[in-house]
């Protein structure tokens, strides 16, 4: 494993680091914020897309024939690592650039490439998940939102749940079931479901931060034409599969999720708090950072190499979950009642942060991919 930036890798950093000083919004603005105006959030979020797009920064890894650098994972590594530098949060454009676009890529027909590609990468349009159902949420094979064939279009009726931008997004990528009558896995069709047509009512949900960025969608006879399905009838869960691997590698890093700098700060501010117990928990945490940059360049290593990694994608989202929970947990101990202040921010961190455990695969989820590819663990039926 190499700690050092290869001298390909380091000219990147420099010239991501060169545009990102020159170019990073001083007012970037975190979605997932309660406190945010959401409507002055999408408004700045889609101006950053846009000067991405036009400086060629808004798809690293995209093949250059469908608007990207053609760059590799490393150089994305590298990218948001200095985004995180920058003090760039995460963008609600994420599902799209990260996840929907190299889907496409890989599925998509050449008329869906050309019609949403572009779009994506321009912050024209803006896409959210609408996998996960009520019952159906780990187990997302088990879901039950049904699609029928109704000459050239598709009737959809059905329930999805946890649709981050939901409400302000124009497409959602949607799992439906087409065939009940055979195995779970072979019976699920993948579509580009566009969020303004009849019968699809995305709901906010009221989230314990004061924050309402989730959704409950409801499809009622709601038709979606067969140009839209993406991938072959009752082959959507190879689509799922190439989108869930892209949204695990997107959440695996700590980049802008977690400073321990500033958790150390906060130890120096308050010695009178700080026993021997503290000061356990604050190496834990330390030592659960470095584990993740370790694993990072472990990974960066591989990549470079030619290698492709196994589990590591959920292995370091298992440690991320973890090294934020235990950070946000810790910060208000060490801030006493004046955590509770709504200005301080912890203590909307430390009902927000649970949820790292779910999004993006559970803890079981992904417990069960490690013990699979890396222990060589028995599968669980399927």
């Amino acid at each position: 494993m190499d700690l050092r930036d290869s001298p390909e890798a380091a000219a990147f950093r420099t010239e991501a680091r060169a545009f990102l000083d020159a170019h990073a919004p001083e007012d970037a603005i975190n979605t997932y914020r309660a406190d945010v105006d959401e409507e002055i959030a999408v408004e700045r979020s889609t101006a950053w897309q846009r000067t991405l797009h036009e400086h060629g920064w808004a798809a690293i890894t995209w093949p250059e024939e469908a608007g990207g650098r053609g760059l590799g994972p490393v150089e994305q590594i590298i990218w948001n690592q200095e985004l995180a530098r920058a003090g760039v949060t995460q963008s609600l454009f994420m599902v799209g650039v990260e996840m929907v676009g190299p889907t496409l890529i890989v599925h998509g027909t050449p008329e869906q490439k050309e019609h949403h590609l572009e779009p994506i990468l321009s912050g024209e349009h803006v896409w959210c998940q609408l996998l996960s159902e009520p019952g159906a949420g780990s187990d997302l094979a088990g879901l039950h939102t049904r699609a029928v064939r109704d000459g050239d279009e598709w009737v959809v009726n059905g329930q999805k749940v946890w649709s981050s931008g939901a409400h302000y997004s124009h497409y959602g990528i949607l799992l439906a079931r087409t065939d009940p009558e055979v195995p779970k896995h072979q019976g699920i069709t993948c579509f580009a479901c566009p969020m303004s047509a009849p019968g699809v009512e995305a709901r906010p949900l009221r989230q314990m931060t004061g924050g309402a960025h989730f959704n409950e969608v409801f499809l009622t006879d709601a038709r979606i034409p067969d140009s839209h399905r993406i991938g072959p009838v009752n082959e959507g869960w190879n689509v799922a599969r190439t989108l869930l691997a892209n949204e695990r590698m997107a959440l695996s890093g700590a980049e802008g999720a977690f400073s321990f700098d500033e958790l150390a700060a906060a130890v120096r501010a308050h010695p009178d708090r700080v026993d021997a117990i503290v000061r356990d928990r604050v190496a834990g945490l330390y030592a659960n950072v470095r584990t993740l940059d370790f694993l990072n360049a472990r990974v960066i290593t591989k990549l470079g190499r030619g290698e492709t990694p196994t589990a590591e994608a959920s292995i370091m989202k298992l440690k991320l979950a973890r090294i934020v929970t235990d950070g946000a947990t810790l910060a208000l101990a060490l801030l006493g009642p004046a955590g509770m202040l709504d200005e301080n921010g912890e203590a909307r961190r430390f009902v927000a942060w649970p949820a790292m455990h779910i999004g993006g695969g559970t803890d079981e989820v992904n417990k069960n991919i490690v013990a699979e590819r890396v222990l060589g663990l028995p599968r669980d039926p399927a």
